[in-house]
């Protein structure tokens, strides 16, 4: 039990190192401006399934913005019956609603963007998700890079933003805020992220051509990676750009929570087994907990004390750089659901995505059950 309680006791040391320099990159991210060249003529892809929450307001949102360049936003329901058609439809004109089509793939959001992409004649298309919240500037600062030789994607990292009051949406977009902003902001820093993250993504329609069409990834799960991937393999540059849109989150009860992130967890083990692992760093306390388990005493009440104090203040500073008054009475039920998330997404597993279950081989496909 010493040993365990000494290898708990390193991986919390280890991780409250980790932790902080996390919250450095995310408030350096929430922190930097965005450039003052001017943004590039485009189309806004919203795949639109459901009355998601706060979808009018986003879908507003959108349109608002300041963007000299000029745009115009298509949106998709693969059921005209959709009730995201309703919402959608006091906004056309401006925007454009696409009702049916046929379902091409095991991917349904890819699927519509192939027959959005085919309706518009855009030189630029911008993929963003339906609850994603918008700032007046977004397009334009996911835009403007593209105009750089050289630069063949750009997306962005988003903060969590809670569609209610609720537990549940409180905590899933906790998991944003306090996980997945500060490591990948960190990954993105070091130059190990080589992200490409589905809540935004921008690239010329040459691009696109030049990558086999959305249609390469009709049955692709982390639609969002491959793309990055496959833009990269063109010898061209998938950048960052300065701009943290919200991106809302609901959950009615711990079901939909642990389904949703371990559907999250599974799809980066996939994607990255060594990174996967490498993410046991980003849970100082819960290793913390089990060293003073396994053996209490000076070292490990010790490393237990330097490691909720790394972590709480990491927290409290993020929670600082995105302007928010810190939420510090959440971090333990939502380190202690992070860390059982993670657990379980070691083991490989089906998915539950709209409503189906997918085995994922290897390469990322999915396949229905």
């Amino acid at each position: 039990m010493i040993f365990l309680s000494w290898l708990f006791a390193l991986l919390a040391g280890l991780g409250a190192v980790q932790v902080l320099l996390a919250a450095r990159a995310a408030a350096r991210l929430a922190s930097a401006a965005a450039s003052d060249a001017l943004g590039l003529p485009a189309a806004i892809l919203k795949p639109l399934h459901g009355a998601t929450p706060q979808l009018a307001e986003n879908l507003a949102a959108t349109l608002a913005q300041d963007h000299a360049a000029g745009f115009e936003m298509l949106m998709a329901v693969a059921d005209p019956a959709d009730p995201a058609a309703a919402l959608a439809a006091p906004f056309c004109p401006p925007g454009r609603l696409l009702r049916g089509g046929a379902v091409l793939g095991a991917n349904r959001k890819v699927s519509q963007l192939v027959h959005m992409a085919a309706a518009s004649d855009a030189p630029v298309l911008v993929l963003a998700d339906a609850d994603m919240a918008v700032g007046p500037g977004w397009l334009n600062a996911v835009t403007a890079p593209l105009a750089e030789p050289g630069v063949g994607l750009v997306t962005c990292l988003y903060r969590g933003v809670a569609a209610d009051e609720g537990v549940w949406s409180r905590l899933t977009a906790l998991s944003v805020d306090w996980h997945f902003l500060p490591n990948a902001a960190l990954g993105e820093a070091l130059g190990q992220a080589r992200g490409c993250y589905g809540a935004t993504i921008a690239l010329r329609a040459q691009t696109l051509a030049a990558i086999g069409g959305f249609e390469t990834f009709l049955d692709v799960l982390a639609d969002d990676h491959a793309m990055g991937q496959a833009v990269r393999r063109l010898g061209l540059r998938v950048v960052l750009a300065p701009v943290l849109p919200g991106h809302v989150m609901a959950e009615a009860g711990l079901a939909g929570l642990w389904t949703h992130e371990l559907r999250w967890a599974r799809t980066l083990r996939l994607l990255n087994p060594a990174g996967y692992g490498g993410m046991a760093l980003t849970h100082p306390i819960a290793w913390a907990a089990l060293a003073v388990l396994a053996a209490p005493g000076a070292l490990s009440l010790g490393v237990a004390g330097l490691a909720f104090a790394a972590r709480f203040a990491a927290c409290a500073w993020v929670d600082r750089a995105l302007g928010l008054a810190p939420r510090l009475a959440w971090v333990l039920p939502r380190d202690g659901l992070s860390f059982a998330i993670w657990l379980a997404g070691l083991w490989p597993g089906r998915v539950r995505w709209g409503g189906e279950r997918f085995q994922i081989s290897r390469d990322g496909r999915m396949h229905r059950e």
